[in-house]
């Protein structure tokens, strides 16, 4: 995984693509970004991309933890950035 730290413009660029269309979805997104904006690296924007290509209703079940990441998605960034946006509160 990249450790390296993404630039402004590449957040403003990824926030714009994160927007969803269910509100549940986007204050998960809001709230990730709230907490991880200054320190997201190359490698978790990759897994939040992954996460961002889900339908609205499937990357809510893995939000809420109903299901688990499968398949393409089962990869430890995307684990990380789902942990990081599970996170409560």
């Amino acid at each position: 995984m990249d450790n390296t730290l993404v630039d402004a413009p590449t957040i403003s660029r990824l926030k714009w693509r994160c927007r969803r269309g269910l509100l549940e979805n986007d204050l998960f997104v809001e709230r990730f970004f709230r907490r991880h904006e200054s320190t997201l690296t190359v490698g978790q924007v990759e897994g939040l991309q992954l996460l961002m290509d889900l339908a609205d209703n499937d990357l809510l079940d893995l939000l809420l933890a109903r299901k688990d990441p499968e398949g393409t998605l089962d990869q430890p960034v995307v684990r990380e950035v789902l942990a990081q946006m599970r996170q409560p509160g």
